[in-house]
This record gives structure tokens, C-alpha cells and sequence, in this order.
């Protein structure tokens, strides 16, 4: 960006270019800086919370061992490190135009922003996956607890090498007596390798998982809401059955939307300003940055919430987890969504294909039964 910057990403994905900042006239007044810290220590406050929560609700608890809920864990554990690590320093950076953290300290941030984006994204992607697997195909292989292990594995690999270019031209320079960290990308051909390393990153990060996620839960939509499972017949257990899988859809459509909804201002932020520079000169672009930041930033806080208001596991987790506060007081019932095993179940064994036709991977958080993730189990979910 051009010398007029007032602010600077120095650790977003969608935004490498923005590393770059220069000394402005920009100024805020005390009682605006004061507004702003607010808005971001709520939200890393929120987002770390609900995370770790969610994800001590998962592992503390063997029924919610499941492919899907480890998916879910890596999801939280991105969004986490993406609230505890992301939004504060990029704030600082932000609203001081200074660069405080040594070098090690930008080569940290130029590197791990892209990998929990791409973390995070991906993960919601293989549970759509998995998903999908489960409920149009339900009579196909499912992923072993090794196999998930690798999947996760492979998700950050190719997280961190995403982020590696950004990463390796980082640097500290001085710029009018003012440290700034700033990704210097080669001379020769410097801006087309910016513009084409940005718009891969918004590509790989952002539209195409979004793609592969809206044909995925298209299909398992049409799939659960005609009814056409195979399967699963119209009547008794299996009915709830039904009815859990499709809470379980439009509460990851609803994550999925949430997301895209936070990110999509911030990445066209950075697109019109490869084309029109002229836009970091203008005095209010610093409120417009931390604004859109802060909206961007806030998709890690929303899926707790989300989890805990249409998911009645794991509202029964979080009264758990929050017992000491109190306004909560967990139930009886509470500790049984989370450790007890419905004693309604059947076997569906077939004699030439000797597959079952539901796995213990093969349920939602609140399908969720006991075991480990892609062992033989069938359940039908107490309530959906």
C-alpha cells in the first residue's frame, strides 16, 4: 500500500499486501482508541472462552469423540489462535502504526494468520465432507481415527506452506524513525507476484471452500429433505434420527454463513485496494480498517454461540463447564447428554457388503454416541 496507509495487516491471509505502512497525519483521539480496545478485548475474551470450551466439551467427554467433533476441535482451535494471536496484535498495529514485536515476532505473524484461516476454513470443509459422505453415501467406508488424524495433519501442512511466501520476505524496516513490519516482496516483478500470491490466497481461503461447501450441503439437503436417505425409513427412531442430521446441517450451514458474511467485506477491502491506492489516504480509512477487522475477526466468536443455541449437547456442556457461575445451574440431565449412551439402538448389518449402516462417526455433536471415531456403531440420537 501507498505511503498515505494508516494501517496494516501484518498477519491476515486476505490481506499480504496491507504489511506495508507508512508514517500519516492519521490520529486518534484517546476516547476512540479507548472504544476500540473494548470492542477487540470483548471479542478475543468471547472467542477464547467459547473455543476452549467447545473443545473441553468434545475431549473431556468420550460420546463426543467423533470424525466430525474432531473436526470440529481443529475448527475451534484455529479460531482460537486466530482471536488470541491475530486480533490483538494486528490492533496494536493497527491503531499505533508501529510496529512494537521484533523481528521473530513479524515473521510469526506473517506466517501463522494465513494458516489458521486456511485451518479454519478447511476444517468446515471436511465436515461438510464427512457430512456428506455420511449421508448420501452412508453405506461407504467412513474415515478411521488414523485417517482423521492424518486429514487434520494435512490441513495444517498445507496451511503452513500457503502462508511460507508471506512469511519468507518478511521484515523490520525503519521507515521516518517508526518501526514497521512488512512483507518485501522482490523487485522484479514484485507487484504481479503480490496481486497473484493475494488473489490464490483469497481463492484458496475463501471461494473455493466456499464452493465445494455449498454443493455439499445443497445435496445433503436435497438428500435429507426428501426424505431419500438411504436407510432411513419415515417412522420411530429413525425419524429422530433423521430430524437430528438435518439440526445438525442447518446449524453448519449456519457456521459456514456466519463466516463468509465476516470475511467477504474485509477481502474486498484489500481487492479494490490493489486497483485504487488512493483509498488508504483518505482520513476516516482507519475506522473503516478496524471496523472491518473487527468484523472479520469476530466469525471466531460466533460458533460457540452457535453451537450452544441449537445444540442441546452442547448447551448441556457449556452449563457444565460454567457451573461455578451463579446464574448456571447444570442439571441432572446435563451430565447425561454428555455421558450417557442411548440404550434405544440397532444393527444394520449387510450380508454381502458386511458394512454397517451407521458408524459411530456417522453422527452430529448432538448425535453423537460413544466411541471412537469410525469404529462400528449404531445409535439413534435421544434428541435432536
Amino acid at each position: 500500500m501507498g505511503i498515505c496507509t494508516v494501517v496494516t495487516d501484518a498477519n491476515i491471509s486476505s490481506g499480504p499486501e496491507s504489511n506495508t505502512t507508512g508514517i500519516t497525519v492519521f490520529s486518534m483521539p484517546g476516547w476512540q482508541l479507548a472504544l476500540w480496545a473494548v470492542a477487540y478485548l470483548t471479542l478475543v475474551l468471547v472467542a477464547v472462552t467459547g473455543n476452549a470450551t467447545v473443545i473441553w466439551i468434545i475431549l473431556a467427554h468420550q460420546r463426543m469423540r467423533t470424525v466430525t467433533n474432531y473436526f470440529i476441535v481443529n475448527l475451534a482451535l484455529a479460531d482460537l489462535c486466530m482471536a488470541a494471536f491475530n486480533a490483538v496484535f494486528n490492533f496494536i498495529y493497527a491503531s499505533h502504526n508501529i510496529w512494537y514485536f521484533g523481528r521473530a515476532f513479524c515473521y510469526f505473524q506473517n506466517l501463522f494468520p494465513v494458516t489458521v484461516m486456511f485451518v479454519s476454513i478447511y476444517s468446515m470443509t471436511a465436515i461438510a465432507a464427512d457430512r456428506y459422505m455420511a449421508i448420501v453415501h452412508p453405506f461407504q467406508p467412513r474415515l478411521s481415527a488414523p485417517g482423521t488424524k492424518a486429514v487434520i495433519a494435512s490441513i495444517w501442512l498445507v496451511a503452513l506452506a500457503l502462508a511460507f511466501p508471506q512469511c519468507f520476505y518478511s521484515t523490520i524496516v525503519m521507515d521516518e524513525g517508526a518501526t514497521k513490519c512488512i512483507v518485501d516482496w522482490p523487485e522484479n516483478n514484485g507487484s504481479k507476484m503480490l496481486l497473484w500470491y493475494h488473489l490464490a490466497v483469497i481463492v484458496l481461503i475463501y471461494f473455493l471452500p466456499l464452493v465445494v461447501m455449498f454443493f455439499a450441503y445443497s445435496v445433503i439437503g436435497f438428500t435429507l429433505w426428501r426424505c431419500a436417505v438411504p436407510g432411513y425409513h419415515a417412522h420411530g427412531a429413525n425419524t429422530h434420527y433423521l430430524l437430528a442430521k438435518k439440526k445438525f446441517v442447518k446449524t453448519m450451514v449456519l457456521v459456514v454463513v456466519t463466516f463468509a458474511i465476516c470475511w467477504l467485506p474485509y477481502h474486498l477491502y484489500f481487492i479494490l485496494g490493489h486497483f485504487q491506492e488512493d483509498i488508504y489516504c483518505h482520513k476516516f480509512i482507519q475506522q473503516v480498517y478496524l471496523a472491518l477487522l473487527w468484523l472479520a475477526m469476530s466469525s471466531a466468536m460466533y460458533n460457540p454461540i452457535i453451537y450452544c443455541c441449537l445444540n442441546r449437547r452442547f448447551r448441556s456442556g457449556f452449563r457444565i463447564a460454567f457451573r461455578c457461575c451463579p446464574w448456571v445451574t447444570p442439571t441432572e440431565e446435563d451430565k447425561v447428554e454428555l455421558t450417557h449412551t442411548p440404550s434405544l439402538s440397532r444393527r444394520v448389518n449387510r450380508c454381502h457388503t458386511k458394512e454397517t449402516l451407521f458408524m459411530n462417526g456417522d453422527v452430529a455433536p448432538s448425535e453423537a454416541t460413544s466411541g471412537q471415531p469410525g469404529g462400528p456403531q449404531v445409535g439413534v440420537p435421544i434428541e435432536s
